[in-house]
């Protein structure tokens, strides 16, 4: 199981509305915790484990390059470096 410290629970709640923009899924960082457990958000040290995880889950990137990973919905930058990623 994965231990989502508070930086990465505050980041999803604030931001959860790029991934469900027709309704916010959790509504405080206990919520968010349960949540991301029972999708099994992973939280990365790079825009490279970015890459990697995509690559290793078969997703097909449609020739995205660089930072364009990470504008995708599924993936949220925590600010200090970290991304958490959750398939919705």
């Amino acid at each position: 199981m994965h231990e989502f410290d508070d930086a990465v629970l505050q980041c999803f709640l604030d931001n959860q509305s790029q991934l469900f923009p027709e309704e916010d899924v959790v509504s405080n960082l206990e919520e968010a915790e349960n949540f991301l457990e029972e999708c099994f958000a992973v939280v990365v040290n790079s825009v490279d484990e970015v890459w990697e995880y995509f690559e290793e889950e078969g997703i097909d990137m449609d020739g995205a390059s660089g930072e364009e990973i990470l504008e995708a919905d599924e993936v949220f930058d925590i600010g200090d470096g970290r991304y958490l990623i959750v398939e919705g």
